[in-house]
């Protein structure tokens, strides 16, 4: 057996993390001694010759000064990380008297990895980590075994503390649409229903006291025969709340959607994924406009973000819209709390629309005086459930009961488009809703 060999038994072992012989240790020195002692007694030299090398080798190994407490550490791996390759370092201090490393280190995917050997003056390792989808992960564990001379003695092995991190949900550069204003700040990139300074022309109305001179309307003044002045719309920021429906997690394949996802993980491409992504891209749309976004957890209300501006304000949504994701699951109602909505908000639902639950919200937003803008994430090309025979039937039905909901909700003025990951037709349709009076 090759010393190598060796290694790679021993570190898939059950021994703790201190200096130990090997199963070869023992079986070298117990066959030494044995061939020595019966080759002397038999009178046989060829068991001598044999033995003693074995023996030989097997004291080398004890007299061996090897010591210390090897340590592996991992550096420069954060805790958040975008889709995609990101590089760390491992750390390896093998101690006094070690010639060999065998370490677990990723491939550039996912899982614990091959053991590779490295001499023992290795210090430290550089590693590729890749992800390719967002979430939570461990893209690390660096379990080890450190061996003395000929994989004899052995430290370990050491299964380490699993190192990962939070892969944030993708952004994608959306068109984010001209929004409805909510005339609280000052200055801002959209038109407020109250007279300020702005450039855009609002009325013309007699002059009164307290009017500017400079805002004369000279023109109408001279054709009237009195004073008349020009009123211009204020610029406020708008407040956006993103209202994630999380209660639902379907992918295309309809006859999955009643059985549970492995270790509770989002079903790549499925509703919640695309939801996730859709609200990850308007909220940096929004936010790069200086627009204040909030969050809201229609399943959890208790995960919800309170609106805010700048880029922490995405790198927390970001966040959050993991652990929403993380926590999601089944709930009774969809609930959107007046307090998490200001009033003049636009609301975005993002949901696959599968109840009317989520229909009766996103009407009474609209009611209270809210644009709502549902964001349909139902993935497209639905698929039967092959196993009984009239799941074509039932998915038709589905699809029926899904565009009279859709239907329902335009009825009732809210803006509703369908996602497509790129979005093209959300601009249009938040500028038609943005229109006062317009039957959407």
């Amino acid at each position: 057996m090759s010393r190598g060999q060796r290694i790679k038994d021993a570190l898939a072992g059950g021994r703790g993390s201190h200096w130990h012989p090997t199963d070869a240790l023992v079986r070298g020195a117990a066959l030494g001694v044995g061939l020595v002692v019966v080759g002397g007694l038999i009178h046989r030299v060829e068991l001598v010759l044999f033995g003693a090398p074995l023996l030989v080798s097997t004291l080398i190994a004890l007299v061996a000064k090897v010591g210390g407490k090897p340590v592996v550490a991992v550096r420069g791996l954060p805790r958040t990380g975008e889709v995609g390759a990101a590089k760390s370092l491992v750390e390896v201090d093998a101690g006094s008297g070690a010639e060999v490393v065998a370490i677990r280190l990723p491939a550039g995917g996912p899982g614990l990895g091959p053991v590779h050997l490295l001499p023992a003056g290795t210090r430290s390792v550089e590693v590729v980590l890749r992800r390719d989808a967002w979430g939570e992960g461990v893209d690390l564990r660096p379990d080890h075994l450190v061996a003395g001379p000929d994989g004899l003695l052995v430290f370990g092995p050491v299964t380490a503390a699993e190192r990962g991190r939070v892969i944030l949900p993708p952004v994608h550069q959306l068109p984010a649409g001209l929004l409805p204003a909510r005339a609280r700040g000052l200055v801002g990139a959209h038109r407020a229903r109250r007279p300020g300074d702005s450039v855009e022309l609002r009325d013309i109305r007699a002059f009164q006291p307290g009017d500017r001179l400079r805002r004369v309307d000279w023109r109408v003044s001279l054709r009237a025969g009195a004073l008349h002045v020009r009123e211009h719309h204020a610029e406020a920021d708008a407040d956006v709340v993103l209202a994630l429906d999380t209660r639902f997690d379907v992918d295309a394949d309809v006859g999955s959607w009643s059985v549970a996802t492995q270790d509770a993980t989002t079903r790549v491409g499925g509703s919640l994924d695309l939801a996730v992504r859709a609200a990850a891209s308007l909220a940096a749309g929004y936010l790069r406009q200086g627009d204040r976004v909030g969050l809201v957890d229609l399943g959890r209300p208790q995960l919800s973000v309170r609106p805010g501006a700048g880029r922490r304000q995405l790198l927390r949504l970001r966040n959050q819209l993991v652990v929403c994701a993380r926590s999601a699951g089944w709930a009774q109602r969809p609930v959107l709390r007046p307090e998490q909505s200001p009033h003049g908000a636009l609301v975005v639902v993002l949901s696959p629309f599968l109840d009317a639950d989520v229909v009766e919200l996103s009407v009474h937003a609209a009611r209270r005086g809210h644009v709502v803008l549902a964001v349909d994430v139902l993935p497209s090309g639905l698929r039967p459930d092959r196993e009984t025979p009239w799941g074509a039937a039932a998915l038709r039905v589905l699809e029926l009961e899904h565009e009279v909901r859709l239907e329902a909700m335009r009825r009732h003025g809210v803006a509703v488009v369908t996602w497509d990951a790129r979005a093209a037709a959300i601009s249009a349709v938040l500028r038609e809703a943005a229109r006062p009076g317009v039957r959407r």
